[in-house]
């Protein structure tokens, strides 16, 4: 009886441990799909550039490596508003949104500061979010100095290009306000597509706006090395990552880590259990032999 017992207990735990296990399965993914970045690694990394160069698409490599965008509007400027420009890229069928960022030390210090908290959505900016989706103030502020202008040019492009993709691009602060956009964008077009591919990502809002995320949104955020801004602002804050992490090991394997915040080592929480363990050199990349920077 005991035999029997034992067994049958060890058949519930095998068919309730299998889907866990296939849920938490990482996987490195192919030279083809990591290629498949390479142009919304250059349009993020164009985000750095000036207004005046990306308005007319003269940025040198970054704009050379995407030849056939259509610029359509530009903005910000580099200190209180962090560069902007929407376009259209052809080769992508896809409306472009790219958000700048900014060097290592300012991100950590914006994502770290003691006066910063997690605040609601602005409910104009966002109706129809709960309260309950909470992001960080600083990162928030940011988004809105240019959200309706961003959102008018995305309109402007959608209209021009008979566009029904629009992908939303950044790096550093830049991801965060692309995240951020990721989630406003929709709330004010219908119609169109929306995916969001940030790269050295800090963590955004809290739990409940991850899941937000996990349920409204295409989001892809990759993670260099040991980069110690996608592990900021702490958990222990209140603060979450939502799926879609893409973890570049020391061994330049690009690995698939499913779920939020996922804790294996070759993920990033595992991999960068504190700052102390990070790396500031790992933030601008390289992500596939691109560094961030105009």
């Amino acid at each position: 009886m005991y035999t029997l017992l034992l067994s049958a207990l060890c058949s519930v735990l095998a068919v309730r441990a299998a889907p866990l296990e296939r849920r938490q399965t990482i996987t490195p993914l192919t030279s083809a799909q990591i290629a498949a970045f390479t142009p919304f690694t250059h349009f993020a990394s164009t985000a750095y550039c000036q207004p005046s160069s990306t308005i007319n698409w003269s940025c040198g490599a970054n704009c050379n490596a995407n030849p056939d965008f259509i610029p359509v509007a530009a903005g910000g400027d580099g200190g209180s508003v962090q560069f902007w420009y929407v376009g259209f890229s052809p080769s992508q069928a896809s409306v472009i949104v790219g958000h700048q960022g900014t060097d290592t030390s300012e991100i950590e210090a914006i994502a770290t500061d003691a006066n910063a908290f997690l605040t609601s959505l602005d409910p104009t900016l966002f109706p129809g979010v709960s309260s309950s989706v909470e992001v960080h103030n600083g990162f928030a502020d940011e988004h809105a100095k240019t959200a309706n202008q961003i959102l008018s040019a995305v309109r402007t492009a959608i209209s021009q290009h008979g566009a029904t993709r629009v992908t939303i691009v950044g790096h550093s602060l830049g991801a965060a306000l692309a995240l951020l956009d990721g989630v406003f964008l929709p709330l004010h077009i219908s119609g169109v597509s929306f995916r969001t591919i940030g790269y050295g990502m800090p963590r955004v809002g809290n739990q409940a706006f991850a899941d937000y995320v996990d349920a409204h949104l295409s989001l892809t955020h990759i993670n260099n090395k040991k980069d110690l801004v996608p592990i900021v602002p702490g958990r222990f804050l209140g603060y979450h990552h939502a799926s879609g992490e893409v973890h570049i090991t020391e061994s330049n394997v690009w690995e698939s880590c499913p779920g939020q915040d996922n804790t294996s080592t070759l993920c990033t929480v595992g991999d960068v259990p504190n700052i102390f363990e990070g790396s500031t050199s790992d933030h601008g990349g390289p992500y596939n032999g691109i560094t961030m920077g105009c």
